[in-house]
């Protein structure tokens, strides 16, 4: 009597032995285990800030932030944003405004996002940074290179031009934490006050752009509310 007692204790203990030992496998093998029994809570939601907010305001069906870091990065940020709006007319028959597209110009891409009379007094200083001589004067550019027609293959935006990707809508990103240190340092060789450098650099912004408190926030922000992310140098 005390062994066939004994029967359904011992069966339950063995059954919940095989589960632990089916679900080891199945992490063993690859196979997750539901999101709730990895973490014990609800799936993770980003939080959403007002700041923000200007990255749902782009129309498109398809969303792409592309993040220049560089003098050349900016170059291809404004290429890529190009081929990804005419791949999606050539292919998909779809329109400009089909295409949400953003692109970053934060640290040493950043002055790409301010005007040509930025440039014509500050453009010395932003090439000690960007890298990027004008190809046809073999000097410090006096004008935004990357707003400019007329260079072609010379530049690896390949003619690609801010000004003409505002015209269809692209939006930019820009780094205000690299705008101050740009004004900082450019005031400290020129003697003069960070504060007006930086007013130049407000009045003189290209159109559609948005100024962040940090690219990489923003670059963070973007994926967040859907963007698909292409580093660009």
């Amino acid at each position: 009597m005390a062994t066939r007692n004994n029967q359904p204790l011992e069966r339950r203990s063995f059954l919940g032995r095989a589960g632990i030992g089916a679900a080891a496998a199945a992490v063993g093998l690859g196979h997750a285990l539901p999101a709730q029994a990895q973490t014990g809570g609800a799936r993770f939601q980003p939080a959403r800030h007002a700041q923000d907010d200007w990255l749902d305001a782009v129309p498109g069906k398809h969303r792409l932030f592309l993040d220049g870091l560089t003098g050349p990065g900016a170059g291809d940020a404004l290429l890529f944003a190009g081929n990804f709006m005419n791949g999606n007319k050539s292919a998909y028959q779809l329109a400009d405004t089909d295409s949400a597209v953003v692109i970053c110009l934060r640290h040493f891409a950043t002055p790409f996002a301010w005007t040509d009379a930025v440039w014509a007094k500050y453009g010395a200083a932003f090439t000690q940074m960007t890298k990027l001589n004008d190809p046809k004067t073999g000097k410090a550019p006096v004008i935004n290179l990357y707003a400019t027609a007329g260079y072609g293959l010379q530049l690896n935006n390949l003619g690609t031009t801010s000004t003409d990707l505002i015209k269809r809508g692209v939006q930019f990103a820009v780094c205000d934490t690299a705008s101050h240190f740009f004004a900082q340092t450019i005031a400290e060789a020129m003697k003069t006050a960070p504060d007006a450098v930086y007013k130049d650099f407000r009045d003189g912004t290209i159109a559609n752009a948005h100024y962040v408190v940090a690219g990489i926030v923003t670059t963070n922000r973007a994926q967040e509310r859907g963007y698909t992310l292409a580093h660009c140098g």
